[in-house]
């Protein structure tokens, strides 16, 4: 009882408004005493497929916001931080095409892990670049050489531009990936502003959004950003067209989860697809981590997002353990009783916006009565463990698809995207399908 209090008030704080802009305000002031200029740092990864895509838009934004943009060289994130090390390249050499062609950017479309010989040169002549004040231009063009395997292009980079000695190199990788620690990071493509982190392209947007705020934008108000948030469109299409089906992996845990779920539905119900849900054991009750920093940055760029979307979040109680397991059981009863949707959703909502705790009878309960279940049939569900194996085959399921973590979506046994920024490509998936059943 006790934890689920202090879970409420300490995540309500942690995510409120009120907060954020103290925050903010405390790191402009500081700023100012300081007499130093506004700052955002990049921070690079030479093999890293989206940082390779941020890169590209490095020039525009030093362009444009009136921001010191110093870039910083790191290493790929700690295995603790990137589960499934080899799914997640995998799945973001696929991924990255198509990121970068939805924002006006480029990636080689059959592009492999580029190997060890060939990131040191490309770090070798980042360096130089970055040391000459070249960065900007040179760190596209390298990161192309690179992610082709074009290694006479990275030797002519090197031979314009320079390449500095290794020694060098990793001087500056171990002080991008200190100063990436203090800031509290993991990841590579990663901007920082004044206490805030944002993602690459995909989170772009809040950091222009925020820069424009302050005057830092040199551009009339209200002009288009360099990387506007891309979301589902919801385009008319005439009925009867083929049947579409959508696999849907989700967990009670993951808060990126819950911000999907609601759009989900609407997009599905829109399309006349069926959801097909596939709920999923949490990461850490499958035995992969998700370290103290990953969290915090989780909970913090998930507010963000759900602001946009325009769906609460904040007031948490975290259901992992027996909260999950309890929740699973009554899902996997309240699907069979066609209330599916309803209870994946108010018991989302109920972990991360109502602040009620999912391994009480109280909360428990009254979730399932609100999504059309009676007592009896919770009681049922918890007295039954066929859920089990359930979860399992969806597990397996969902690495078969490449992928091992929530949300991830597919329709019709297409390549699968992970993550709630990425329904814009689903849709796309759709109206693919749909277009080319036209006669």
């Amino acid at each position: 009882m006790m934890k689920a209090v202090l879970s409420r008030a300490g995540s309500a704080l942690l995510t409120s408004r009120a907060l954020r802009d103290t925050r903010r305000a405390v790191h402009a002031l500081h700023r100012r005493v300081k007499g130093g200029a506004p700052t955002v740092l990049y921070f690079h990864q030479a093999d890293d497929p989206y940082s390779q895509i941020a890169a590209q838009a490095l020039s525009a934004i030093a362009a444009r916001y009136k921001v010191a943009l110093v870039s910083m060289l790191v290493s790929p994130p700690e295995d603790s931080a990137a589960p499934e090390r080899a799914m997640l390249r995998a799945y973001a050499l696929r991924d990255a095409p198509r990121l970068a062609a939805e924002y006006g950017f480029e990636f080689p479309a059959n592009a492999a892990s580029p190997d060890a010989p060939l990131v040191a040169l490309c770090n070798a002549v980042l360096l130089a670049a970055k040391t000459r004040g070249t960065f900007f231009e040179v760190a596209p063009l390298a990161g192309r050489a690179l992610f082709a395997g074009d290694a006479a292009a990275l030797r002519d980079l090197a031979a314009k531009h320079g390449a500095s000695e290794p020694e060098a190199v990793a001087h500056s990788l171990a002080e991008g990936d200190a100063m990436r620690k203090r800031l509290g990071h993991y990841l590579g493509g990663m901007f920082y502003f004044e206490g805030e982190w944002y993602w690459g392209i995909d989170r772009l947007c809040h950091l222009e959004a925020r820069l424009a705020s302050i005057g830092l934008d040199s551009l009339p108000k209200g002009a288009a950003q360099i990387a506007p948030r891309r979301d589902m469109r919801l385009i008319a299409f005439p009925k009867g067209g083929p049947r579409l089906v959508i696999d849907y992996w989700f967990s009670f845990r993951s808060p990126y989860s819950w911000i999907s779920f609601p759009r989900m539905k609407k997009l599905a119900h829109h399309y006349d697809a069926e959801l097909r849900l596939r709920f999923i054991l949490p990461m850490v009750m499958r035995g992969l981590p998700v370290p103290r920093v990953k969290r915090m940055y989780i909970m913090l760029d998930t507010k963000r997002e759900a602001e946009l979307a325009g769906i609460p979040f904040g007031t948490v109680v975290d259901p992992v353990g027996a909260g999950a397991e309890r929740a699973l059981a009554v899902l996997h009863r309240a699907m069979k009783l066609g209330r599916g949707e309803d209870f994946a959703e108010l018991g989302q909502r109920a972990a991360f916006a109502d602040g009620i705790d999912l391994a009480s009878d109280a909360g428990l309960y009254d979730v399932a009565r609100r999504a059309g279940l009676d007592e009896a049939a919770v009681k049922a569900a918890l007295g039954d463990e066929s859920w089990r194996p359930v979860a399992e085959e969806n597990r397996k399921a969902l690495f078969a698809a490449g992928l091992w973590g929530a949300p991830t979506f597919r329709v019709n046994d297409m390549p699968a995207h992970w993550g709630q920024d990425r329904f814009w490509a689903l849709e796309e998936d759709i109206l693919g399908i749909l277009e080319g059943a036209k006669p």
